[in-house]
């Protein structure tokens, strides 16, 4: 029996075990399809359904679908976030210089292909740098992108902050994901109400966070992202890299690093400390956060904000 001839007879045990299943879609014009697969959901939103699966996991499988939430964007705005709405912003040209190398790393436009180089983490060497604010900023960035979905995953296991930032209350996620030793991340995956764009919380908070990070489910979860999707870019709000151990575990799996460094206040020992510490990666790029610029040509660079770290303003 062929693979689509199991899936069939699968589907009507399913029908029969009464689990509502999508209708037949009816034919349609070509405007239609055009209009279908712009606005179709994340391909991670619903779980994969085997063929060999047992009617109680089909059932399973057919309710599994990922969460959709709205985000406040009025509010993420006056919090001094980039929405979508804002193309033309002093903010928002800030960020199309700093995605447009790591989207050309990320897609092999860049010269040699990275390994998973559309992972892509950011950090900081120390609390209150702006990493959290980076991270969002650049996935909602990405997000505004033709050719390119963005998944923004809180990997800032101990003082997780982007839910919170973003208006959201406390979700399960990735370390839920990971100590069960799965790949399926379709339960637990938030939807947002900008297109592209989607979350994976930081998840439960676990004693042994760093093993976790470290461990071979880890290993094969992030592989699996970096594989699954080809215009998939994976943007990971990691904790200090002189703070906790939990970042330079997971830096080890990341094609791509971008280090935030507080203009102001970060000591140079400091930077040299976190670059020594992910040596390993072969893209590091910096963004100087908080820079302050004279213009006379109304366009001066500076972020101005961080977020993530209680006194992180």
């Amino acid at each position: 029996m062929s693979l689509i001839e199991q899936a069939a007879k699968r589907l009507e045990q399913l029908r029969q075990a009464g689990v509502e299943l999508p209708e037949e879609p009816a034919v349609q014009t070509p405007a239609q399809k055009s209009h279908a697969a712009a606005t179709a959901p994340d391909p991670y939103d619903r779980a994969i359904i085997q063929p060999s699966a047992s009617v109680g996991e089909l059932k399973k499988t057919a309710t599994q679908v990922s969460k959709r939430v709205e985000l406040n964007l009025e509010a993420i705005s006056a919090s001094g976030l980039l929405v979508p709405q804002a193309t033309r912003s002093q903010l928002a040209d800030e960020y199309r210089v700093i995605k447009r190398p790591l989207i050309a790393n990320a897609m092999g436009k860049g010269g040699e292909q990275l390994a998973n180089g559309n992972l892509i983490m950011v950090t900081s060497a120390l609390p209150g740098e702006g990493k959290s604010f980076t991270a969002i900023n650049l996935a909602i960035s990405i997000a505004m992108e033709l050719d390119n979905t963005v998944m923004l995953v809180d990997a800032d296991v101990a003082r997780p902050s982007v839910l919170n930032m973003l208006g959201l209350p406390p979700a399960p996620g990735l370390l839920d994901v990971v100590d069960k030793n799965s790949v399926d991340i379709s339960g637990v995956l938030l939807r947002t109400n900008v297109e592209k764009l989607s979350i994976l919380p930081s998840g439960t908070q676990h004693p042994r966070a760093t093993e976790l990070l470290a461990s071979d489910a880890m290993v094969r979860l992030l592989d699996d992202m970096a594989s699954r999707y080809s215009d998939r870019i994976i943007i990971f709000d990691s904790p200090p890299l002189l703070l906790t151990t939990e970042s330079r575990a997971l830096a080890t799996h990341m094609g791509q690093i971008v280090i935030v460094v507080n203009a102001e206040n970060t000591a140079q020992a400091a930077v040299k400390q976190a670059v020594d510490a992910i040596d390993a990666c072969p893209v590091k790029m910096m963004v100087l956060n908080q820079a302050r610029q004279a213009s006379t040509d109304g366009y001066g660079y500076g972020y101005g904000y961080g977020y993530g770290y209680g006194n992180e303003k």
